[in-house]
């Protein structure tokens, strides 16, 4: 009927058998375990992204007000030189009157340049 290599056989095969379910519902609990992390990590990458982006939009606002404020004092700095430019006057020693750069003697006068990117009120003589 049955003889012994069968049996051995069959018990080999409901071994192999347990074992290749315990093995398939280790994977599938690991399996599960891992996709619950990966979520986990998702969820905190989410939120590190909006806490990166709540601060740095703070700091961007902060940094175009910085250099706003620092245009702002170049254009103030640059009005005041243009307006001693202005109002820069030299006494003249022959009556004693307030006159322009234009009022010296043609003896002691040399031609003036003015240059706008060197600064304004600076004068070099040729």
């Amino acid at each position: 009927m049955i003889d012994p290599a069968q049996i051995v056989l069959f018990l080999v095969i409901i071994v192999l058998t347990t074992l290749l379910v315990a093995l398939g519902i280790q994977v599938f609990f690991i399996l599960r375990d891992l996709r619950k992390a990966v979520g986990k990590a998702n969820k905190i990458l989410e939120d590190t992204g909006i806490i990166t982006e709540s601060v740095s939009t703070p700091l961007a606002t902060l940094s175009t007000l910085m250099m706003g404020i620092k245009t702002g004092i170049s254009a103030v700095n640059l009005l005041k030189k243009v307006s001693k430019f202005g109002e820069k006057k030299i006494e003249d020693n022959k009556n004693g009157e307030l006159g322009s750069d234009n009022s010296l003697s043609d003896d002691n006068k040399k031609p003036l340049i003015r240059r706008f990117f060197k600064g304004i009120s600076k004068k070099k003589s040729l």
